[in-house]
């Protein structure tokens, strides 16, 4: 199942693909499906056509073909459908040619000063948590000896 940004976006792809499944009057046919089921694993998004003479809706051929190959409907408009489906293949040619790559973040200046500050600002609050830590403990060992030298006196 497509959420709705990855739908947004392979409607955006799909805006610029021809249209190279055509479906006519005798609907879907196992045919129909069989060349869905190709251009799915070699291109995994596909854009097809619903004929005027076909007796079916845009809307139930993009079903059926989608129940038929386990694909996930995009988008209907007109006529027109696109179905997007996985494909290994793709994904381990977009692996060497070094598309699904990410792009490095670009780093953000402001943001790491601001971690800088804040990470000195945290390493000094602990060197004086840690200096009054000490002076507490070092006044109660004190304390207690002042006292013990009382008790014997």
């Amino acid at each position: 199942m497509l959420t709705s940004k990855e739908r947004a976006e392979l409607r955006a792809q799909a805006n610029t693909l021809d249209t190279t499944l055509m479906v006519g009057k005798d609907g879907v046919t196992d045919a129909v499906i069989a060349e869905a089921e190709t251009q799915l694993e070699a291109r995994e998004l596909v854009k097809g056509k619903v004929l005027e003479s076909a007796m079916m809706t845009p809307r139930e051929v993009s079903d059926e073909i989608c129940e038929a190959t386990g694909a996930d409907g995009v988008s209907v408009i007109g006529t027109k459908f696109v179905i997007y489906r996985f494909s290994e293949k793709c994904q381990a040619e977009r692996n060497q040619t070094g598309r699904a790559k990410r792009k490095p973040e670009k780093a953000n200046p402001v943001r790491k000063g601001a971690q800088a500050r804040r990470q000195a600002a945290k390493k000094v609050r602990e060197q004086r948590n840690e200096y009054f830590r000490q002076q507490a403990i070092e006044k109660a060992i004190e304390r207690d000896r002042e006292r013990q030298l009382r008790e014997k006196q």
